[in-house]
């Protein structure tokens, strides 16, 4: 040890830091950004099932299900309208993703918080004051441009922020600041169904500018971080904040290597052009495929569409709306169980465990409700089987909370290197983004087709991704970000891609060309 600096497993440095009031106070603030995400997620399923909401702005759609409740129960409320209402907002996020990342980079990670809190203000003011469809989309796409520069800004933010050894723990409190958010909204989908003359859809679109209003107000008192106050030139500044989050004044070695870091990072010109680049592929792999997998899981089926899903294979209006509150609940108290567990058993046996538990949970939710609707949709289920099914999608989702939902956004956000982090974590949130819109448009579709199948497509899905995981993925867990290249250097398989210098620098496999040149 020397100058405070100590070597962990990986062979990297480990600089001194632990949870200070000040790093705390940042972390939280910044992870209420998460809630204008969740919010969102539980409140779309939610008026989507109310009867006043569809007989005014999906006629067709109410009549659909009216007309089919003693029928098919997998088609009753297929509508590619009806589902662009909540998709909508994902492909307007998909489109802000490319902008947020260049907002930022050049302005830092806090304006571009700032304007995903304002966009999303904008959009729940439209969308509780909505008289037509095209009114409800529009506001729909503003809550999308907010969601696109929360999910860009927010895990880098807290990445930068946290001393290695709580990285984990501090990002995933974006990931519980959602599933608070999607808890708030089946509360009050739950409070507000029942009020007389049918405007209760009005208060919960409506109230998603509470949690706007909490992100564009912390986004103001927040600083930025040291990474990004270095690479846009204020580096006393960067310092002294590095002193406060640290809580000591021993940060010379550390502010020395994100100095390096960022001078390395500025020879880089185009860093769209050179995460191409064969010694970034590791990271590029993680960006696209780790967010492709967290959508394929299936979570949407449950999150998104959870009262209509129950609905939809038996519960009652208030009874499906009371099941999305338990799920919602589960999902809560499981994201603590990461946030306690993430930086001690580390990200991969996470992954492995909640992905086995979400595989197995897939497959009997799809085989209870073929032998209770087989493949004509026709049926009714019982209440045991009904309890049994609704245990086994809190298993499921439980395994979603602790494992997929917050390492899908925390993973990408800690692998690259500063060069490339805006662009990778604009991949990661465009990839997220274009398999939630796919998702949310395709899946009453889906169930129409595939029926009880839906369930066993993302069971096989949940095996890929699994396997994934054993063979390709490494543990990140207390590993610096400025040392993360030697994570992927000691790996059976990217090694041949990333190689590291005796002097800690980091050159690519094959042609071994030096970065940024």
């Amino acid at each position: 040890m020397a100058g405070g600096v100590v070597v962990n497993a990986a062979g990297g440095k480990e600089y001194p830091g632990h949870m200070t009031a000040f790093v705390f106070f940042t972390c939280l603030v910044a992870s209420s950004g998460g809630l204008i995400f969740g919010y969102d997620i539980g409140i779309s399923g939610g008026v989507t099932s109310m009867d006043s909401f569809l007989q005014e702005f999906f006629p067709s759609v109410y009549a659909q299900a009216e007309a089919s409740k003693d029928t098919n129960q997998y088609c009753k409320f297929n509508s590619q309208l009806l589902t662009l209402f909540t998709s909508s907002l994902y492909l307007a996020a998909l489109a802000t993703s490319f902008v947020a990342a260049s907002v930022t980079r050049v302005f830092g990670r806090k304006w571009s918080m700032f304007c995903g809190g304002v966009t999303f203000l904008a959009g729940s003011a439209l969308n509780g004051a909505a008289t037509d469809v095209m009114m409800l989309i529009l506001g729909r796409i503003l809550l999308g441009v907010g969601v696109g520069f929360a999910n860009q800004s927010v895990p880098l933010y807290l990445s930068e922020m946290a001393p290695a050894k709580l990285r984990g723990m501090l990002n995933i409190g974006f990931q519980l600041m959602t599933t608070i958010g999607i808890l708030a909204a089946n509360l009050i989908n739950y409070a507000t169904v029942g009020i007389a003359g049918g405007w209760g859809w009005r208060v919960g679109l409506g109230l998603a500018g509470v949690p706007a209003l909490v992100i564009t107000v912390g986004a103001l008192a927040l600083p930025d971080t040291p990474n990004s106050l270095i690479a846009r030139g204020y580096r006393e500044d960067a310092k002294a904040v590095l002193v406060k989050i640290r809580g000591t004044d021993d940060v010379h070695d550390e502010y020395a290597d994100m100095v390096a870091a960022s001078e390395e990072a500025s020879a880089i010109a185009h860093p769209w052009r050179n995460i191409l680049e064969p010694k970034y592929r590791p990271q590029l792999t993680v960006a696209v495929l780790i967010p492709f997998f967290q959508q394929l899981t299936g979570i949407n089926v449950i999150m998104f569409y959870s009262p209509v899903l129950f609905l939809t294979i038996g519960f009652g209006d208030d009874a499906s709306l009371m099941s999305a509150v338990i799920t919602g609940l589960v999902n809560m108290f499981a994201t603590v169980v990461s946030i306690v567990t993430v930086d001690r058993l580390g990200r991969r046996a996470l992954f492995l465990q909640g992905g086995t538990q979400m595989f197995i949970s897939q497959i009997v939710v799809g085989t209870l409700i073929a032998l209770q609707f087989g493949t004509a949709g026709v049926g009714e289920m019982s209440r045991s089987n009904a309890m049994l099914l609704v245990l086994f999608i809190c298993l499921y989702v439980a395994g979603f909370a602790w494992s997929w939902g917050p390492l899908g956004w925390l993973v990408p956000s800690e692998v690259f290197s500063l060069e490339i982090r805006s662009a990778g974590q604009s991949i990661a949130v465009c990839v997220n983004m274009t398999l939630t819109f796919i998702i949310g448009q395709a899946f009453l579709s889906m169930l129409c087709t595939l029926k009880f199948g839906l369930f066993y497509f993302f069971a096989g899905w949940m095996f890929v991704m699994t396997a994934f995981v054993a063979l390709f993925l490494p543990e990140t867990k207390g590993v610096a970000i400025e040392e993360m290249n030697l994570v992927w250097s000691q790996h059976w398989f990217w090694g041949r891609y990333v190689t590291v210098d005796g002097d800690g620098s980091r050159r690519g496999g094959g042609n071994r060309r030096t970065s940024g040149v």
